[in-house]
């Protein structure tokens, strides 16, 4: 049997002086606070030229907010995936938008090939569609993109309803890629700066019940890799790519989320 060792009641006091005294040794020799100094005063928005009235109207219609119910399509169940992209996009040539901008109008020729998808299907400029709730509602929305002249990419959104399909974004660019990012669309395009490029996120507003360009910034673009740059290869698997989806034309891959940078309007 193993003996029990008990500590009496002097070697305890001799004990918790020690570790008291060691503790007492440790403060003021380092860990204290110390004052960081005076923060910088705070510098609040100065208007310019305060004279000057504001502008009571747009120069010019970006298409923003801009929706339009499509006829003749029934959302069965309110699954956007059961709908035919093509018919869709068919059907939509005929909607009228709750305000005439001319931003949701497609060239003739890409209205010739949409109209000739179910004989030509391999100029179709329809893409795959995409599925997302962007609205927040529980339920998925058709991202389609359709294939314009000068590499350019129109980008539209249709939302399932109880009345049918509404169509709550429709835009327009000559884009790098189109990425999802958790509810927000986002449009990359070039721009006329080498080096740089614009990036346009279009989220949905509950107010205006549309998707609307909420963030738009001009960045300065990663470097891109040598290609005569020997690759050494890896034994290990590249990673799948992950919910957020890289919307290229007619390719997917990951995501990234918007980068911090300086906000600029781009029209």
């Amino acid at each position: 049997m193993r003996p029990q060792h008990r500590t009496g009641r002097g070697t305890a006091a001799v004990v918790a002086a020690l570790t008291g005294a060691a503790l007492l040794a440790g403060c003021g020799t380092g860990g204290e606070l110390k004052s960081a100094g005076r923060p910088p005063a705070a510098i609040g928005p100065a208007r310019l030229w305060p004279e000057l009235p504001p502008a009571s109207a747009a120069p010019y219609d970006y298409g923003e907010g801009e929706t339009a119910h499509i006829p003749g399509i029934a959302v069965p169940g309110g699954d956007v995936r059961r709908l035919d992209p093509v018919a869709v996009v068919q059907a939509g040539l005929n909607a009228r938008p709750d305000r005439s901008s001319g931003t949701d109008a497609l060239p003739a020729a890409a209205v010739r090939q949409i109209n000739a998808c179910r004989t030509a299907p391999a100029s179709c400029p329809v893409l795959k569609p995409y599925y997302r709730d962007l609205t927040g509602d529980g339920r998925d929305e058709m991202i389609l993109g359709i294939r314009l002249a000068a590499r350019q990419l129109s980008v539209r959104v249709y939302m399932p309803e109880p009345s049918g399909l509404t169509r709550i974004m429709s835009t327009s660019d000559a884009v790098i890629s189109v990425e999802l990012a958790g509810r927000a669309l986002v449009m990359r395009a070039p721009s006329a700066i080498t080096g740089y490029e614009y990036r346009t996120a279009w989220s949905w507003d509950d107010r205006q019940r549309a998707m609307l360009p909420t963030q738009e910034e001009i960045l300065r673009m990663a470097p891109r890799a040598d290609p005569d740059r020997r690759r050494t290869p890896s034994a290990r698997p590249s990673a799948l790519p992950t919910a957020d989806a890289t919307l290229s034309p007619g390719t997917a891959a990951p995501s990234s989320a918007p980068s911090p940078g300086v906000t600029a309007e781009r029209r």
